[in-house]
């Protein structure tokens, strides 16, 4: 009995912690979602802070993940229509290459990159400004961290994993018709009718949503994490941790949505 006793209370305790997690972070997101939306929020300050997150999320990486998007693409394309062509399924080689790699593939390769690279130094950073109470300190000289810290990094996130998506997916078409035309000109007219067949309203309005929960997703689970820290110089990795682990949790969890909503 005594065991079982102290195993409930470990299991009853984890519980709340980690429901405790997940509302922090929804009071969190919602609070950075109305701050974004409040005209009076931009200013020379805030602006300033979007772009550095723009530049160290985006452009810094922008000729290796170009690169790479570039490669992965281009591998992809040419098994893609290669074994099209072995089925006798030439017709759908193209339209199956936008819709596997445009629609779902590259959004996610890129939000999984960006949370990676960008999301952890976030985690961290954050982490380690609470512990050393950097966090309480700004609020005691009158500014607000919410302002001028933290929904700053959400809007500068979310315009850098839109940009990236934006990017490889021009990339990938570009390459996908060199490789299914050439440097020929008369595959344009056949190619822009499978674009337009591909990319109707509804799909291009999912794409969009996508890419801004990702974005979302990428920037405001990381700075949750890091401000539920417990003020313990040790928690810091086990935060970052954590909050990588709940990332990569919901950004399965909206793709998983994505492909329901679309084909279900």
């Amino acid at each position: 009995m005594p065991f079982l006793a102290s195993l409930l209370t470990r299991r009853g305790a984890a519980t709340l912690n980690w429901l405790r997690g997940w509302n922090g972070l929804t009071r969190f997101g919602a609070g950075a979602v109305v701050e974004a939306l409040t005209p009076s929020f931009y200013n020379s300050a805030t602006r300033s802070v979007v772009q550095k997150q723009i530049y160290f999320t985006a452009w810094q990486i922008l000729p290796g993940y170009g690169l790479f998007a570039a490669l992965l693409s281009f591998v992809i394309i040419q098994i893609v229509v290669s074994k099209a062509r072995d089925f006798g399924l030439s017709d759908y080689a193209l339209e199956m290459t936008m819709r596997v790699l445009v629609l779902e593939l590259l959004p996610l390769i890129t939000a999984l990159f960006v949370a990676l690279r960008s999301g952890a130094a976030i985690n961290t950073e954050v982490a380690l400004m609470n512990i050393n109470n950097e966090i309480k300190a700004l609020r005691e000289a009158g500014v607000d961290p919410m302002r001028f810290e933290f929904v700053p990094r959400v809007i500068g996130g979310m315009i850098s994993v839109v940009s990236l998506i934006s990017f490889s997916s021009i990339v990938a078409l570009v390459l996908a018709y060199l490789v299914v035309y050439g440097w020929q000109l008369s595959g344009f007219a056949d190619f822009t009718r499978v674009i337009a067949k591909v990319f109707v309203p509804l799909a291009m309005f999912g794409l969009i949503l996508k890419a801004l929960a990702f974005g979302l997703a990428v920037t405001v689970i990381p700075i949750s994490a890091g401000l539920n820290a417990p003020q313990k110089l040790f928690f810091a990795p086990i935060s970052v941790l954590q909050g990588m682990v709940r990332l990569f949790f919901v950004l399965m969890i909206i793709e998983v949505a994505s492909l329901a909503l679309q084909y279900i």
